[in-house]
């Protein structure tokens, strides 16, 4: 028995230390928040489920996800999940591709991670020990997902029936840059996430799609808060 309450006893403080350790009365109305909005905008023009649960998960995922913690790789698993249906049915092909990419790179992901991870011995919170690229690979990396994303977009434009190809390839070739800056824990991710999530907010306002549109504005101002709490635990 003695055993059993000792395990118990761990996994609690596995749970307190990822969820609640180190947050903030502003981070808990930040999660609040997002969460309202994806209610009340389903409930002000409603569309199928999956769009409700897609933006729960997502608002759940990128706020785990900006204060570095682990458990945003769950959440994570079934945001990409859901939105791959929705983006397949708006015939958005980049976005598909994008999505499929997130899946395989988070396994991976999620072991980069795992070695990463430690306690924060200030609050006692769980965490993901960032890191900074320097000014120049910032650079570089920016033309190289500029020229990029010209060339994906002439391609979709070129050889499918995109419903917008260009718009498309601007929020889908810099996602890959983010993506891998992610699960490496590099903080100029939350860079490409803002640049991105601003196209995708036009994209789905373009489609009529409220509840997506609404989710990537609540991603815009989360980019800039995981920016902020990712340079507080960089290390070059």
């Amino acid at each position: 028995m003695s055993n059993d309450r000792r395990e118990m006893s761990t996994i609690g403080k596995a749970l307190y230390s990822e969820f609640i350790a180190g947050r903030t009365v502003f981070d808990w109305c930040f999660l609040l928040t997002g969460l309202l909005l994806q209610i009340v905008v389903f409930i002000v023009a409603p569309t199928e489920p999956i769009m409700i649960v897609s933006g729960i998960a997502g608002v759940i995922t990128v706020i785990l996800c900006s204060q570095g913690k682990i458990s945003y790789y769950a959440f994570g698993f079934v945001q990409v999940g859901t939105y791959l249906v929705i983006v397949c049915r708006q015939h958005l092909y980049g976005a598909v591709g994008i999505n499929i990419f997130y899946a395989v790179t988070m396994v991976y992901g999620l072991f980069l991670w795992i070695r990463r991870y430690h306690i924060n011995a200030s609050n006692g919170s769980a965490e993901l020990q960032t890191r900074k690229l320097t000014p120049t690979w910032t650079a570089v990396l920016i033309v190289v997902v500029i020229a990029g994303s010209a060339l994906v977009g002439w391609m979709l434009s070129t050889f499918t029936n995109d419903s917008d190809p260009y718009l498309d390839a601007f929020t889908t070739v810099p996602a890959i840059a983010a993506q891998m800056l992610m699960i490496f824990g590099y903080r100029e991710q939350w860079i490409f996430w803002f640049c991105i999530d601003v196209g995708t907010v036009w994209l789905w306002v373009r489609a009529g799609n409220w509840s997506m549109a609404t989710l990537y504005a609540f991603w815009c101002i989360n980019g800039i808060k995981g920016y902020y709490h990712w340079t507080q635990s960089a290390q070059q």
